[in-house]
C-alpha cells in the first residue's frame, strides 16, 4: 500500500516536495498499516499456525483480513493525503497477490522436499475427483508413502488431460494397459467416492490381467468412522467386488425419529440386528435396548458398541420372540418408541426340513412382537424381511412373506408407523456364501455351487443397514421397502474370483438346487407396482394385510407347499410352543 502511495507521490512533482513531510508521511502510514495488519492476521489466526501454508482456509482468511486492513487503510488515506481513488483501489489487489503468491511459493516449495520415497510403488488413480485430488496431495506430501502417483485414469471425457494435484489424466478405463506400459504403474488405486461393485469388478479383471495391485479404499461406510487416507487404503476383497453399494443417507431425518427415542431392536445378537445396534447407537438414542435369545450374541453387540460385555445393565435383553408373556413384560417395562424386528430363522434347506419351526419364529414371533408393540403404542416399526418373499417357493420365503402382511395388518390398528424391508443377501453373516467358499478354499476345496447359472443380489451388512435405518425414517404405513441391490451376481463368478485371488487349483462342484430354490432371486413380486417417490435407493409397494383371526398352520402350511405338523394342528397363534434350538436371528438368507 505505502509503496504504490510513495510512488504516486514521487511521480507527481519530485522537485516540488517536502522530503521531510514526504518521508513522516509515508513512516506514519507504514507503521499503521504493520499494526493494523498484524492485529488482524493475529486475531485471525494467521500468525498463530492456525492454517495450513498455502491452504484454501489460509487464502480465506488472508482475504478477508486483507481487505479489512485496506478498508481502513484507505479511508485514512483518502482523507488526509490528496491522491486518486484509482490507485487506492489498486492496493488491495497488489497486496493480496504478493502475500498470497509467497505462501503458495513456500508450500510449492516445501512440498517438493518432502514426498515419497524412491521405494515407493508407482501407481496410477482412477477418478480425478475430489477424492482424487485429496489421495495425490497425500502421497506427494507424506515422505513416508509407500505409494507414488504416475498420473490419472478417468471415464469422463471433459476430464482429457486434465490436471488433478500435479498428475495428468493419460486416458479413461480402455486405455489402462497403454498407460500402465507408458508410466511402468504397479498399481491403481480407485479414488472414487461411491464406486460400486460392478465397476469395481470391471477394473480388477483389468488389472489381473495387466498383473498390477488394485487398491480401495474403505467403503463410505467406513470411511464415516474415520479420516481417509493413503494409510486406509488396502488390496480389493471379494467383499468389494460383490457387495458393495454405497448408500446416500439423509442424516437430518434419520436423526429425527431415532435421537433421544427409546430404540428396541429383536434379533441383536446376529448379524443384521447387531449391526443395525451399531448404527442406531451413533445417532443418540435416549435408550437402545437389545433383545435377543442367545446371550453370547448379546455379549458380542455389546462389547461391539459399549466396549465391556458385563451382560448387567438393562440395555440387554435375554427373551425369546417366541414367548408372548416375556415379551409383552419387557415392552411394558422398556416401553420402546422404536422397533426394528430382525429376529428370524434364516438357512433356507434347514426349514424346508423344519417348517414348523419357520411358523413358530418368523410367523407367530413376529406377531408376538406386533401384538407387544401395538400395546405400547409404538411409533415406528420396521420388520426386515428377505427377497425370498417376493413370489416365494420356499418355507422361509412363506415364512417372512405371512410377517410381511401381518406388519401390515398391525399398521391399520395402530397410530403409529409399520413397515417392512425387504433385501437379497447379505456377506459375512455367519453361514453366508463368501465364509462358506473361503473355508472349502483353504481346505484344499472343493468348493460347492448349487447350479453354474445361479445368481443371488448381495449387499454388505453395513450398507444394508444403513438403507434398513433410512426406510424406517420414509416408510408409509404398511408397505413393503426394497432396497435397490444393484445387479444380481452370478455365484460360479464368484467362486472362480475367490479362488484366483487364493493362487490355489481348487475344484468347483455343483450340488443342484435344494428344494424351494430358486435359479434367480426377485426384489418384486410379479403385482407389485412399487415406485421410489423419496430415495433413489428404496422402492415403496403395498402389501395385503393378514388378519390374526384368520391365520392358521394348516392353511399356510399347504400355501408353502409343506405337510401340517401334527402335533401343531391348526390351534391358535396366540400361543406358540417354546424351543430351545439355537436363534440364528438373523435376516440375512443362505444362498
Amino acid at each position: 500500500m505505502v509503496l504504490t502511495i510513495s510512488r504516486y507521490l514521487l511521480a507527481e512533482d519530485a522537485l516540488t516536495l517536502d522530503w521531510t513531510s514526504v518521508l513522516s508521511n509515508i513512516a506514519l502510514l507504514t507503521l499503521m498499516c504493520i499494526a493494523l495488519f498484524a492485529a488482524g492476521a493475529w486475531i485471525s489466526g494467521l500468525y498463530r499456525h492456525r492454517y495450513i501454508v498455502g491452504s484454501l482456509d489460509e487464502v480465506r482468511t488472508l482475504t478477508v483480513v486483507t481487505f479489512a486492513v485496506w478498508l481502513v487503510f484507505g479511508i485514512v488515506v483518502l482523507a488526509t493525503v490528496a491522491i486518486p481513488r484509482s490507485v487506492v483501489l489498486a492496493v488491495f489487489p497488489t497486496v493480496l497477490l504478493l502475500m498470497g503468491g509467497v505462501r503458495l511459493t513456500y508450500r510449492q516449495f516445501v512440498e517438493r522436499r518432502v514426498g515419497p520415497g524412491s521405494s515407493a510403488i508407482p501407481v496410477l488413480l482412477f477418478g480425478a475427483g475430489e477424492l482424487g485430488h485429496s489421495v495425490v496431495r497425500q502421497m506427494l506430501v507424506d515422505p513416508f508413502s509407500e505409494f507414488r502417483p504416475v498420473g490419472f485414469i478417468d471415464d469422463d471425457p471433459r476430464k482429457k488431460n486434465f490436471v488433478v494435484g500435479g498428475q495428468k489424466v493419460l486416458g479413461t478405463s480402455k486405455d489402462l494397459a497403454r498407460v500402465v506400459e507408458q508410466t511402468g504403474a504397479e498399481g491403481l488405486v480407485v479414488s472414487v467416492a461411491r464406486a460400486d461393485s460392478a465397476l469395481l469388478r470391471d477394473l480388477h479383471d483389468q488389472t489381473d490381467a495387466l498383473g498390477i495391485r488394485m487398491l480401495v479404499f474403505p467403503s463410505i461406510n467406513e470411511a464415516l468412522s474415520q479420516k481417509r487416507t493413503t494409510a486406509s487404503l488396502r488390496d480389493v476383497s471379494v467383499d468389494d467386488l460383490v457387495g458393495r453399494h454405497p448408500a446416500e443417507i439423509d442424516l437430518s431425518s434419520v436423526a429425527g425419529y431415532l435421537s433421544g427415542k427409546r430404540v428396541l431392536v429383536t434379533g441383536a445378537g446376529g448379524s443384521i440386528g447387531s449391526e443395525l445396534c451399531r448404527q442406531i447407537h451413533k445417532f443418540g438414542p435416549a435408550e437402545l435396548f437389545m433383545l435377543d435369545r442367545d446371550e453370547s450374541g448379546l455379549h458380542t453387540t455389546q462389547m461391539s458398541i459399549y466396549g465391556h460385555g458385563l451382560l448387567d445393565t438393562r440395555d440387554a435383553v435375554l427373551t425369546d420372540i417366541r414367548d408372548p408373556d416375556a415379551l409383552k413384560a419387557v415392552f411394558q417395562d422398556r416401553r420402546p418408541e422404536v422397533v426394528f424386528h430382525a429376529a428370524a430363522l434364516k438357512h433356507l434347506p434347514m426349514l424346508q426340513q423344519y417348517p414348523e419351526e419357520a411358523w413358530k419364529t418368523n410367523v407367530l414371533g413376529t406377531l408376538n412382537v406386533l401384538h407387544a408393540a401395538l400395546e405400547v403404542d409404538v411409533e415406528q416399526f420396521v420388520n426386515i424381511s428377505t427377497d425370498k418373499a417376493a413370489d416365494p417357493t420356499s418355507v422361509l420365503g412363506h415364512s417372512k412373506r405371512m410377517a410381511e402382511r401381518l406388519t401390515a395388518w398391525a399398521a391399520k390398528q395402530d397410530g403409529g408407523t409399520y413397515v417392512s424391508v425387504r433385501f437379497g443377501n447379505v456377506l459375512g453373516s455367519r453361514g453366508s456364501m463368501l465364509p462358506t467358499f473361503q473355508a472349502q478354499i483353504e481346505k484344499g476345496g472343493p468348493v460347492t455351487v448349487t447350479h453354474p447359472d445361479v445368481t443371488r443380489y448381495f449387499m454388505t451388512i453395513p450398507e444394508a443397514c444403513e438403507l434398513v435405518v433410512q426406510a424406517g425414517a420414509i416408510g408409509e404405513d404398511g408397505q413393503v421397502m426394497i432396497l435397490d441391490m444393484g445387479e444380481p451376481v452370478r455365484i460360479m463368478d464368484v467362486a472362480q474370483r475367490m479362488i484366483e485371488m487364493s493362487g490355489k487349483e481348487v475344484e468347483i462342484i455343483f450340488t443342484g438346487l435344494r428344494p424351494g430354490e430358486k435359479l434367480h432371486e426377485d426384489l418384486f413380486s410379479v403385482e407389485e407396482q412399487a415406485s421410489s417417490p423419496k430415495h433413489p435407493r428404496i422402492s415403496h409397494a403395498p402389501v395385503e394385510a393378514k388378519s390374526p383371526a384368520s391365520l392358521g398352520y394348516a392353511e399356510w402350511a399347504k400355501t408353502a407347499n409343506v405337510k401340517p405338523d401334527p402335533i401343531i394342528g391348526d390351534r391358535e397363534p396366540a400361543n406358540p410352543r417354546q424351543s430351545d434350538l439355537p436363534s440364528g436371528q438373523d435376516a440375512e438368507v443362505g444362498s
